[in-house]
C-alpha cells in the first residue's frame, strides 16, 4: 500500500505518479474488493485489501501480481468496463486508500466512474492504440513517470503525450474542487441551517 500520499483535497489539476498495468477488460468491483472484506466500520482500512485474493494465496503470501510488484504506483492503466459489476463504493475505497489517484482504462463502468470522482480519483478513457501504447513504454520502462492533465485530458509519458476523455461534469467537479459533496455540505452548514428555519417541519422537529 502507497502510504506516502496523502488524500486528496481541493482542485485537483494534475496527477503524476508511476503506473501499474491490469490488462484484460470487465474488471470488476468483486475484484477490485472481494465482499468478505466489506464489513468494515470505516474505509480507511481497505487499502490493504485491493485485488487480495489475486495479490496473495490461501496461506496469505504475496503473489505475482502489478499492485504487489509496484506499490507505490498512483494510477491504474487498464481495459475496457473497469469497475462493472456490483456499485459497491468499497471498491474505489479500496484503491484511494491503497494511493491510487488516478485511472486511465480503454472505458469504465457508470457508477464506479462515478464513485471515483467524489473521492478525487480521475478517471480518463483512452482509444486502444493509446492504451497499448502506454503498455508498450511501460514494459520497456515500468518506473516513467506518467501526468495526467486534468483541463487539457492529456496523458504524458516520456516522449508520448496522448489525447484521453473525461465527462465534462467530472472534469469541472475536479478542477473546481467541487468534487466532494459531503464537504461542499459541510462547508454551507450555515446555510442549511438558515433553510431549515423556513420549513415547517423543521421547526416541528426541533420542538420534539
Amino acid at each position: 500500500m502507497n502510504t506516502a500520499q496523502k488524500l486528496p483535497t481541493g482542485q485537483i489539476e494534475h496527477i503524476s505518479g508511476q503506473a501499474l498495468c491490469l490488462p484484460g477488460d470487465d474488471i470488476d468491483t468483486d475484484r477490485i474488493i472481494p465482499a468478505r472484506f466489506l464489513k468494515c466500520i470505516t474505509f480507511s482500512g481497505l487499502g490493504q485489501y485491493a485485488f487480495y485474493d489475486e495479490r496473495y494465496d490461501k496461506a496469505g503470501q504475496p503473489l505475482a501480481h502489478p499492485l504487489n510488484d509496484r506499490p507505490q504506483a498512483s494510477i491504474i492503466v487498464a481495459g475496457a468496463n473497469f469497475g462493472c459489476g456490483s456499485s459497491r463504493e468499497h471498491a474505489p475505497q479500496a484503491l484511494l486508500y491503497h494511493g491510487i489517484r488516478g485511472i486511465l482504462a480503454l472505458s469504465f463502468a457508470e457508477i464506479f466512474a462515478g464513485n471515483c470522482n467524489t473521492l478525487g480519483i480521475a478517471c480518463l478513457s483512452l482509444s486502444f492504440p493509446d492504451q497499448q501504447a502506454i503498455f508498450a513504454a511501460l514494459t520497456s520502462n515500468p518506473a516513467e513517470l506518467i501526468e495526467i492533465d486534468i483541463a487539457a485530458g492529456t496523458v504524458t509519458l516520456g516522449e508520448l503525450q496522448l489525447q484521453a476523455s473525461i465527462p465534462q461534469s467530472m472534469q469541472g467537479a475536479l478542477l473546481a474542487g467541487s468534487w466532494d459533496p459531503l464537504q461542499e455540505l459541510l462547508e454551507a452548514k450555515d446555510l442549511v441551517l438558515e433553510k431549515g428555519q423556513t420549513l415547517p417541519y423543521w421547526r416541528s422537529f426541533q420542538h420534539n
